[in-house]
């Protein structure tokens, strides 16, 4: 028996469960951080790390007295963060200025000015990012900031750095670039990273983007390593502020989701929907060929033995949080009732691009749009057209994957929303048409629990301690009468998407569109009288 700790950085907290090998969850504690926005710019969203850190130290106390473990009876700590959240520090790990988050979508011209050179100079490693660059990514970000810094501040650069791996610098008392570790999962999905070709783009591919980034590929330096290395050992001053003990030992962390799927039984052949504001598409294989617009395909990623394959949606709970905002409701307030719709009752197609596309398109310039308004639709009826929206969305990227090798078995929803919203699930197994499988309780930090059980030598592999730790899964199960209105309903989706979607699309016929919603709702809210 053994007890560890996981820490799962959020976009607005810090979650820090504790684990014990034979019993699982033993609690859990949440502690919170501002997310900076600006009215005035609504690509801007940075956060502190000094922030961050006092929230970990926070939740970390408030775990060990709220179930009475004694700090010095846990045996290791791992941790997983948001990515790609960039932060740019200096030579000594002083961070210059905030994390630019992932959901800081600044850097959209230097996203494109990287995909445009990539494919003039037939860069290899922009096929295996889905053939874009996004402006989520890390390279976009410091070019970003490398334009907008002062002189003084580009003098003091030292590295530009993921959330995962500062975290762990910082808590092993990393203080010198040279002696940095990177996560494979975080440099390989967002960074261009692979053995393949030498690790990341060259310099002169760079230089080629912009010259400011003259000599900087050498400052993205240190090891790069899967989830079963270790960082480092948990030094004297973070074991006194989290209650932890000094010298446990940190493996390499990893991105929430990547580490959420482990936690809700990812094995080789399944696909996770971790769905939360926005959603991250894992799946794992032992193999597998490019797939075009797909976020990344990684090996060693999510499993140090298998290849990651990442995908995703830009928003999903916050576009139910911003519908409910207007409707001067919270969402579980809206949603009460949901659970008696049908399937295209409301008439309305909602295109769910409020945060831009991030797979299959990649275009961060697309915006929400919603079709079949009429004057007595309720923002209850666009709430459950916009859970529609996203399983129609998951299908196109699903799709996708499996066009191109990506085996599709099983699916599970995963991450917060899913645990409070069974319609989204139902939906979702009909728009599918496949069983629905969701973690029976909350999974969020069962995945950081299982590295640390595995780098402590508790399990001897990640599949033992998934035994182990996983919760059951609960099944949705497909109904056939909404299958066959959802099939009906996803082809025009499909239309729309790549219509409305595609620069220079050729011309689609769309006028059949409105009449079909419209004949789908009457057949719909005829059923119900």
């Amino acid at each position: 028996m053994a007890i560890v700790a996981g820490a799962d950085f959020g976009t607005l907290s810090v979650r820090v469960t504790l684990l014990d090998s034979a019993k699982g969850r033993l609690g859990t504690a949440v502690a919170e951080y501002p997310l900076h926005r600006r009215r005035n710019d609504p690509d801007y969203a940075t956060q502190s790390h000094a922030d961050q850190m006092n929230a970990l130290a926070e939740a970390t106390q408030k775990v060990l007295a709220e179930t009475g473990v004694a700090g010095a009876d846990v045996v290791a700590l791992a941790l997983d963060t948001t990515g790609s959240s960039v932060l740019i520090v200096d030579a000594a790990m002083q961070p210059i200025g905030d994390y630019y988050l992932w959901c800081d979508h600044r850097a959209h011209k230097e996203a494109r000015q990287i995909t445009l050179r990539a494919h003039e100079v037939g860069l290899e490693a922009i096929d295996w990012c889905g053939g874009v660059y996004s402006h989520e990514w890390g390279w976009a970000k410091l070019l970003h900031w490398l334009r907008n810094a002062t002189p003084e501040e580009r003098a003091r650069f030292g590295t530009a750095i993921e959330n995962c791996d500062m975290v762990a610098a910082t808590l092993t008392g990393v203080t010198d670039v040279a002696d940095l570790k990177r996560s494979v999962c975080a440099m390989g999905h967002k960074w261009m990273w692979n053995p393949k070709w030498d690790g990341l783009p060259s310099e002169e591919f760079l230089i080629g983007v912009d010259p400011l980034f003259a000599g900087i590929r050498a400052k993205i330096g240190g090891e790069y390593l899967t989830s079963d290395h270790i960082y480092g050992k948990l030094a004297p001053e973070w074991a006194e502020r989290t209650g932890l003990p000094a010298g446990i030992p940190i493996p390499v962390g990893a991105f929430d989701a990547h580490w959420d799927a482990l936690g809700a039984g990812c094995r080789a052949g399944d696909v996770v929907n971790v769905v939360g504001t926005s959603t991250c598409i894992i799946a794992m294989a032992d193999s597998t060929e490019l797939v075009p617009g797909v976020c990344g395909v990684v090996p060693g990623s999510v499993h140090p033995k298998f290849t990651g394959i990442e995908a995703g949606l830009s928003a999903v709970g916050d576009i139910f949080e911003a519908i409910s905002r207007r409707a001067g409701k919270s969402v579980r307030e809206l949603a009460a009732g949901l659970e008696v719709y049908r399937a295209g009752q409301t008439g309305l197609m909602r295109l769910t691009w409020d945060n831009g596309d991030r797979t299959v398109l990649v275009n961060p310039e697309l915006g929400g749009i919603t079709l079949g308004w009429n004057l007595v639709h309720t923002a209850q009826d666009e709430l459950f057209a916009a859970i529609e929206g996203t399983a129609f969305h998951t299908r196109i990227i699903l799709e996708r994957m499996a066009e191109h090798g990506v085996p599709v078995e099983r699916v599970i929803n995963a991450g917060g929303v899913p645990q409070n919203n069974t319609t989204l699930n139902q939906i979702y197994a009909d728009v599918l048409n496949k069983p629905m499988l969701v973690p029976d309780g909350v999974p969020t930090s069962i995945g950081s629990g299982i590295i640390a059980l595995t780098a402590a030598g508790t399990f001897d592999s990640i599949e033992a301690a998934q035994d182990a730790l996983c919760l059951p899964l609960r099944s949705y199960l497909p109904q056939p009468a909404a299958v066959a209105v959802y099939e009906r309903l996803y082809q025009l989706y499909r239309r729309l998407y790549f219509a409305f979607g595609t620069p220079n699309a050729a011309g689609v016929a769309l006028g059949d569109v409105l009449p079909e919603l419209r004949a789908i709702a009457a057949a719909q809210q005829g059923d119900l009288t």
